[in-house]
């Protein structure tokens, strides 16, 4: 699939998924959501998380029953930290998380050796988006990676790696280099299975201010985007930690989208977006996707499609990623109120 067209497909057009028949374009949708699968499934996140074919059978099933634009697998900011050898935990129920600290010296930085393509789970998310992508035919797939900062802050200490970037500042760029050629070793590795794109999540650069936001990520970020995006390929940034003060930084990176969390005014951020790059987000994917009622989902879209209805780059996103046990009656009516909106009950 030529993504640089479906980029120019979706603002000319939204989602056919959603035509109205009444002329008018839509919106299209794609929400980061891979645990409702894995749980419709009877599978637990330590299965998905670990096992290739498991992961790949939860995409599966969410893109037989929702019309996401796209097909997402599993965003886990602990894939690549645990191939550099940090400790990881895992539950049934719970998303992975990195349980230690790898680095506590700079010294341990110099040493800090690239891992392979083999290490950690590596290989399983490589099965995983292999096999969606043979089997995902109406819809590009999307894999997942973490960013420099992020990575660098989950080996480091995130703490300790705020205090790095200005105490040790040329010690903070050895170790982003580092991250950087893993991830870019990584991405390309993606690429080969077939996938349209990868969305990077970077939601530590969301702590830094836009001036070090560019030298302590995006900069990076742009080399690994230059490096793999094409016709066949696009980056998506995702910064669920930017309230609206690094998006400046964040376009820099050129990347063919960018998506946002709920901590910032999307019609605020959609104003610093290209109009011919995509901008994705945001419903509160906790407290509105998990924690709401139905009619909390309906009213949380409906009033942020009225707010970005001049925006034809837009496509209606959560801001990160459903957790697990969101319902699936408010996943229906993420959807659903799409659809109403459009078709002129709301809105129009």
């Amino acid at each position: 699939m030529n993504m640089r067209q479906w980029v120019a497909d979706i603002i000319s057009h939204g989602s056919t998924r959603f035509d109205t028949g009444l002329g008018r374009r839509t919106v299209a949708a794609l929400p980061i959501m891979t645990h409702p699968g894995i749980e419709m499934n009877g599978h637990t996140v330590r299965q998905a998380v670990s096992d290739g074919r498991i992961h790949h059978e939860a995409v599966m099933t969410l893109v037989r029953r929702f019309p996401s634009v796209a097909a997402a697998t599993i965003m886990d900011l602990t894939t690549e930290a645990e191939a550099f050898g940090a400790p990881v935990t895992f539950s049934d129920g719970a998303v992975p998380a990195v349980s230690g600290r790898l680095l506590t010296s700079v010294d341990d930085i110099s040493r800090l050796q690239v891992p392979s393509l083999s290490a950690g789970r590596i290989p399983a998310y490589l099965k995983a988006n292999l096999l969606t992508a043979r089997t995902v035919s109406d819809r590009p797939v999307l894999g997942g990676c973490i960013g420099p900062f992020s990575l660098a802050g989950r080996l480091y200490d995130m703490s300790e790696v705020m205090v790095l970037i200005y105490e040790h500042p040329e010690a903070a760029h050895l170790l982003l280099e580092k991250c950087t050629a893993f991830i870019s070793k990584y991405c390309e590795a993606l690429k080969r299975t077939g996938i349209g794109g990868v969305m990077m999540a970077e939601p530590a650069a969301g702590l830094l201010s836009n001036d070090d936001c560019w030298q302590f990520s995006s900069q990076y970020v742009r080399r690994i985007v230059e490096h793999v995006q094409d016709e066949q390929f696009i980056v998506v940034l995702h910064n669920c930690g930017n309230t609206g003060h690094c998006t400046n930084a964040m376009v820099r990176t050129g990347a063919a989208a960018y998506h946002f969390g709920n901590k910032c005014r999307m019609e605020e951020v959609l104003r610093e977006v290209p109009p011919t790059a995509l901008a994705m987000g945001n419903i509160d994917p906790v407290s509105v996707m998990k924690d709401g009622t139905a009619d909390d989902v309906r009213q949380a879209v409906s009033d942020l499609l009225e707010r970005t209805r001049d925006y034809p780059n837009f496509v209606l996103s959560t801001g990160c990623d459903v957790p697990p046990q969101t319902p699936l009656a408010n996943i229906e009516a993420f959807f659903g109120e799409l659809g109403v909106f459009f078709r002129g009950v709301r809105g129009s």
